[in-house]
């Protein structure tokens, strides 16, 4: 069975290339020209991205290099702690909105300390896959459209990004602890 999902896997992305191919030239497009207004658009948009992504990028550095994690996980620890929530997956929980790879970084090393069977490894995936780099998204999203005001965004998402933790850590003491 894992065997043939393998197969057909290998095989989706050509197959949907070739049925893309085989419409457009039923349909008479010219694929070439089309491919390069799509590639332009693609380089367009990049280049009108790039300051906001920059802007991103800075401030997760600052925010990690100023030592304001730390200090913010220094306020919200107690909590966390009468909460039952390990105190290692703090800084996963205040990263999370700001950066992917940055999460993805302190995914691993919590892996890597507690392994991926411990409570610690499973809430820490759980809360990877139910949770968004809220800001990193926002930034994409609302940089590609031109939205200049995004009053209730953020806190919308970053509201919608504690539910998603709540949510992680209850499902993962319900099953593992």
């Amino acid at each position: 069975m894992i065997q043939a999902f393998g197969a057909i896997a290998g095989w989706l992305i050509p197959g949907f290339v070739a049925i893309v191919l085989i419409h457009g030239l039923w349909r008479r497009v010219d694929l070439i020209a089309e491919f390069v207004a799509g590639a332009r658009e693609g380089l367009e948009l990049s280049l009108s991205l790039f300051p906001y992504l920059l802007a991103i990028y800075v401030a997760v550095a600052a925010f990690r290099l100023s030592g304001a994690l730390e200090l913010v996980g220094g306020w919200l620890e107690p909590l966390v702690r009468t909460l039952g929530v390990p105190t290692a997956v703090l800084p996963l929980f205040l990263v999370r909105p700001l950066s992917g790879a940055a999460s993805s970084g302190i995914v691993l090393s919590l892996l890597h300390q507690h392994g991926p069977d411990s409570f610690i490894g499973r809430l820490v995936s759980t809360v990877q896959g139910s949770s968004e780099t809220t800001l990193y998204v926002l930034t994409v999203y609302l940089g590609a459209v031109g939205v200049r005001r995004s009053r209730y965004a953020l806190p919308l998402c970053l509201t919608v990004d504690l539910i998603g933790y709540v949510t992680a850590v209850a499902v993962a003491q319900a099953l593992w602890r």
